[in-house]
């Protein structure tokens, strides 16, 4: 087993930890909550099989639903940026996608930015939308994919900063 099958492992149950007993116990403003569980998601490597990526994510989103007893709206989230990630690369990274060269640690900080920012505002709008389910609560459902996205796009830039190991 190589490093990077082990730190994808180490990251999967580590931010399913986290998540479950340090963000789902954070409701800032009653309406506001992080889902840094997406990193990781949004880290995993590129080049890998996309049929074990897209169940890997289904499994994050399940076990994250089991300890927030949500029935299925992060399992339905996660899935579908999953699904969604390969346009997203390109549109962001352009020809580093194309060539399958994408090391995250070595990106700029601004295509990164972008390649978060969609798909955890796209992560975040589905799960609201199936959350709520109530096409009179659209607006409650676009503030809280606004300021809960803005909230996750701090923790996931602040933790991939963090935890990368950029080797000069």
């Amino acid at each position: 087993m190589n490093s990077l099958t082990t730190n994808s492992i180490i990251r999967f149950f580590v931010l399913i930890l986290a998540q479950a007993l340090i963000f789902n116990n954070i409701n800032f403003l009653g309406w506001i909550n992080p889902y840094p569980y997406v990193l990781f998601v949004l880290l995993f490597p590129v080049n890998s099989n996309r049929s074990l990526f897209i169940f890997l994510s289904f499994m994050l989103g399940l076990f994250v639903d089991i300890f927030s007893n949500s029935g299925g709206v992060h399992a339905a989230a996660c899935v579908t940026i999953a699904f969604m990630r390969p346009p997203v690369l390109k549109f962001a990274f352009g020809m580093l996608y194309e060539h399958q060269s994408i090391k995250f640690k070595n990106t700029e900080f601004g295509n990164r930015i972008i390649y978060f920012l969609i798909l955890i505002l796209s992560h975040h709008l589905i799960l609201f939308l199936l959350e709520i389910f109530n096409i009179s609560s659209i607006l409650l459902v676009l503030k809280k994919t606004l300021f809960s996205s803005v909230f996750t796009l701090i923790l996931c830039i602040l933790f991939s900063v963090l935890f990368s190991n950029r080797k000069s």
